[in-house]
């Protein structure tokens, strides 16, 4: 008998499914049937272990292991130190304070790296009020806003361009604020983690007024919690439901999108894709035999089914007197047939929303989502090329507390407490964002981004270097591999974006306070002292290419011979006098090298 949604009573026979399907989808043909599937050799199922067998899987792997050698990202890099590394990958880059607080964590580098990764992931014992007052300060005005506000304020008075979409140019915008100045580093980068993985397109005609919604009450709320949880407020959130096109799926006009990227993107990955396949025909899942193992396009039409009726309260003209932007389900435009997803059952004339809910739970329990899940957040850590015993191991942590709270938590701290955070370093390229954030954290910044007109030139250029949050038009997000990020143009444009930060000002404020920050901090200006101090403070380590850079600075002097600090010029002795677009440029060269973009 299927597994899934049985109540009580008898079961109907395979046959009977199977026929009710080839009349759905066969038009009285039988289900095209692809022979081509290659099954990965068997493994112990997870399912029914002992206590012992289970937490053996799910331990983490010794920190002290070795890592198997591989060409980095970017390669003939020194390795930095611990922190530095640590930092890198768990945050959106080192600053000089992080690196001190972080080295007074503990005695060794293990204690040190446990005691980081606890303390970022209990991210509400975090004071991070200084970034709301920040950001309030500076006329971000719709974060707080709830979704009715929202609807009642950006959508229904039909209002001008700049105010419909001001809610997600304060989202796109803030998200710099916090990747810059938020003291709970992990969590921002987990949030900008999941808008990739539940990718929505914030400046969309129809998702853009209610945006806040979707990333304060939707992503980060859920960011650290239980998966489930996070599906199903993704697919009844009113970004979602109108960017892949569900709040327009009824009975008597079906639409896929949702249903196809659910299982495509958001779960399953293409990788467990098998195409138009005679259900009947799919092999268990080698992890545990009561799961297929994958998916199919009946299984993407079924599901289809399934969320029909999850939809929008919208001013519908069938419901006109609803119109607040949220969620609402409507019973009279549900498919409330029998239908076979997954290889479970679903009655027919369920509850309210069941079907859809009974999926979710299917999916949140299979083994190869846990591993597709997993395998992504890896590779956004640490490499781009994870070790499979790692997404193993992490994916039965995620399995095994599929109905907790915080599953999301205890499988990040099994992965980021792994051999592979101890010992992982340049298999990781910044991509543009990550790059400007970096750059403003370790330069010192106190910038916040100006909310106002679309066209500002920080947004403009970061659209040139490809990567303004939240504007991947694709369901897929922006890549997370150096391959995507490696292209001439890319870099070009991010160069000039980190040159940009270096020279510009703001009222007369610069952006980046090189100066300030030189003379409070460097007693004797020599070119030797003033390289190393930024090499540290951007790097947190001296590179190989240190002379390079001291020779720049030097011009024809002496590497000992002291620059003087003066904004006037001398036609006698040029080299006596200090130029502060040298000293900038210089800056500017240590953010555009190789060691800053490898993480």
């Amino acid at each position: 008998m299927p597994s899934g949604s049985t109540p009580s009573g008898i079961a109907p026979s395979q046959a009977n499914i199977r026929a009710m399907l080839e009349k759905r989808y066969g038009h009285g043909r039988p289900l095209h049937y692809q022979p081509n599937l290659k099954q990965p050799a068997l493994k112990q199922s997870t399912n029914g272990r002992t206590g012992a067998a289970l937490n053996s899987a799910m331990a983490i792997p010794p920190i002290s292991s070795p890592l198997p050698p591989r060409q980095p990202a970017v390669p003939q890099l020194p390795v930095p130190p611990f922190a530095v590394r640590v930092l890198n990958n768990l945050s959106f880059g080192v600053t000089a304070a992080e690196i001190t607080a972080f080295n007074a964590l503990g005695s060794d580098d293990v204690s040190r790296l446990t005691a980081y990764v606890d303390k970022q992931l209990n991210w509400s014992a975090i004071d991070d009020s200084a970034v709301e007052s920040r950001l309030t300060t500076a006329g971000y005005n719709t974060l707080g806003k709830s979704l009715t506000q929202l609807w009642a304020d950006h959508v229904l008075p039909d209002p001008a361009w700049e105010v419909r979409m001001r809610p997600a140019w304060e989202v796109q915008r803030a998200a710099l604020v916090r990747a810059v100045h938020s003291k709970r580093q992990l969590r921002e980068v987990m949030v900008m983690f999941w808008h990739d993985h539940f990718n929505v397109m914030a400046t969309d005609f129809s998702t853009g007024p209610v945006y806040v919604h979707y990333d304060r009450d939707v992503i980060r709320q859920h960011a650290f919690g239980n998966f489930r949880a996070m599906l199903e407020s993704v697919a009844s959130s009113t970004s979602m439901l109108y960017y892949l096109d569900n709040q327009s799926n009824t009975r008597a006009g079906p639409n896929e999108n949702f249903a196809r990227e659910l299982l495509e993107l958001h779960t399953f990955g293409s990788e467990n894709y098998l195409g138009l396949m005679d259900p009947f025909q799919v092999p268990p899942c080698p992890e545990d035999p009561n799961f297929p193992i994958g998916y199919t396009d009946i299984d993407v039409y079924e599901t289809a089914a399934a969320f029909t009726g999850w939809a929008i309260k919208n001013g519908h003209w069938q419901f006109p007197t609803e119109n607040d932007g949220t969620f609402v389900y409507r019973s009279t435009w549900h498919d409330t047939g029998p239908k076979y997803p997954l290889g479970m059952f679903l009655y027919p004339e369920q509850a309210a929303l069941k079907d859809g809910r009974d999926i979710l739970d299917r999916i949140a329990q299979h083994p190869r989502v846990a591993k597709f899940i997993c395998k992504k957040l890896i590779r956004r850590f640490f490499t781009d090329t994870p070790d499979q015993a790692l997404i193993d191991s992490a994916a039965a942590v995620f399995r095994a507390n599929w109905q907790r709270a915080d599953q999301i938590k205890l499988t990040l701290r099994h992965i980021l407490l792994s051999s592979a955070a101890y010992n992982s370093w340049g298999q990781k390229i910044r991509r543009p964002f990550e790059a400007v954030a970096a750059a403003l954290r370790a330069l010192g910044s106190q910038w916040t981004l100006p909310i106002g007109q679309p066209g500002d030139e920080y947004t403009w250029r970061m659209g040139l270097a490809g990567h303004t949050p939240y504007d991947w038009p694709a369901p897929n997000g922006y890549p997370d591999t150096a391959a995507a990020w490696s292209g001439s143009n890319t870099f070009g444009m991010t160069w000039n974006l980190l040159g940009w930060l270096t020279e510009k000002s703001i009222d007369s404020v610069p952006i980046a306070p090189i100066l300030a920050t030189t003379r409070s901090s460097v007693t004797q200006w020599t070119s030797r002292n003033l390289v190393d101090f930024w090499c540290q403070r951007i790097l947190g380590y001296l590179p190989a290419r240190r002379q390079i850079l001291v020779d720049f600075m030097r011009q024809n002097g002496a590497e000992t011979e002291v620059i003087t600090d003066t904004d006037t010029w001398s036609l006698n002795d040029l080299r006596k006098h200090y130029n502060q677009q040298r000293l900038r440029s210089m800056v500017a060269m240590i953010l555009l090298s190789p060691e800053f973009f490898a993480r």
